[in-house]
């Protein structure tokens, strides 16, 4: 049975029946939906080549022309500040257009709410919200805006505050590469910028291959997201630790130890980011919003401002650590950051379980009492 606001699912073709009679193909994509989805990666994948392909060798090019490596760093931290500003006046003057926008949400977004979690897991339901002010279109067909109010409740959220708190920090530790990865190899290694390339690979390639699996696991088995969350900051921190290594754990920094490092750490990432969308949607949820598009693009556009922020950090604070502590102890900085979100997660967690736990036994207790008032007294 749907929980209420769910929107119908597509109908097949020519299909006259209701939509109850569709919940068997609900799971599989029209053909409609998947070329929305093709186009939305094809648009996601091509802007991130764009900005991918300037850390391998776009740092020692700065350098070679007199750039220090913190202006380097406000260079890379440029292009996520502005596409947060941009996102957001564009947002605020596409509502005329955005019924169209409605309609590429509804296609992709009406399965089940499995499938919305996976589709999100590949990041591209930040595509879908670049606009607001779009209608719910329903069953009940009743138009729904989020509305600032509804962001700052929804971001007051304690759980949501931390949560975002982790897509920040893990935002923060990808952009905090960029600028300096380059310079690292180069220098210790002596690598050709081509191989440079291959570096960055190892860390884009295990995210990519991994995100899915946790996507799909988080969906089948939604208890293991705080667990992949958790660990997944804890295992990121250690990586940054390592991938220097920082000098007081005295290990020689190798080229394949490097690579392995990155490969574990586009892991880590994976487990710890694809659980944070269906996370923040199930705690707006529970804390009384409606069950719909509108909640889903509020929730959408929360995760694409937090990322934002922490792709301008990471290589802002990254390139002023570079120049001034070099890379060792920067990148075990960044590391501390990963690790406080980590454990804060963590804290928060257990005090939830603890608060549910008190609150089942209260309930438990209280219906005894309610039954022992009930039963006649003993003769």
């Amino acid at each position: 049975m749907d929980a209420p606001g769910d929107c119908e699912g597509p109908r097949l073709p020519g299909g006259d029946g209701p939509p109850g009679g569709t919940r068997e193909t609900s799971r599989q994509l029209s053909r409609e939906q998947l070329f929305v989805l093709i186009s939305a990666a094809s648009i996601n994948l091509g802007s991130m080549m764009c900005y991918s392909i300037l850390g391998p060798f776009f740092p020692k090019e700065a350098e070679k022309k007199g750039a220090s490596n913190t202006v380097t760093g406000m260079i890379f931290g440029c292009y996520a500040l502005f596409d947060l500003l941009a996102s957001l006046v564009f947002g605020k003057y596409c509502v005329g257009p955005s019924s169209r926008r409605t309609s590429i949400y509804r296609y992709v977004f009406s399965s089940e709410n499995s499938r919305r979690s996976q589709l999100c897991g590949s990041n591209n339901c930040v595509f879908f919200y670049s606009c607001k002010g779009f209608s719910k279109q329903c069953g009940h067909g009743v138009d729904s805006d989020p509305g600032e109010h509804s962001f700052w409740k929804l971001i007051t959220l304690p759980k949501i505050a931390l949560i975002a708190f982790v897509i920040n920090s893990l935002s923060s530790c990808f952009g905090f590469l960029d600028p300096t990865l380059s310079l690292f190899v180069l220098e210790k290694f002596n690598l050709p910028a081509g191989y440079v390339g291959l570096v960055f690979l190892g860390l884009a390639l295990s995210y990519a291959i991994s995100s899915p699996l946790f996507g799909l696991l988080s969906d089948k088995i939604p208890h293991l997201r705080k667990w992949f969350l958790v660990l997944g900051n804890i295992i990121t921190a250690g990586c940054y630790m390592l991938l220097g290594p920082i000098p007081v754990l005295h290990i020689q920094s190798q080229l394949w130890l490097l690579v392995l490092i990155l490969v574990l750490n586009g892991v880590s990432a994976g487990m710890s980011i694809i659980p944070t969308f269906p996370e923040i949607l199930s705690c707006a949820y529970e804390n009384g919003f409606e069950e719909g598009l509108s909640t889903l693009g509020l929730v959408s556009g929360l995760f694409s401002a937090m990322w934002s922020v922490g792709a301008f950090i990471g290589p802002t604070l990254g390139g002023f650590l570079y120049e001034k502590i070099g890379f060792e102890w920067a990148a075990a900085v960044q590391g501390l950051w990963a690790l406080t979100s980590g454990l804060a997660m963590g804290l928060f967690y257990l005090w939830e379980h603890a608060q549910r736990r008190r609150s089942k036994l209260q309930n438990i207790l209280g219906t005894e009492e309610e039954q022992t008032a009930l039963l006649p007294d003993e003769i």
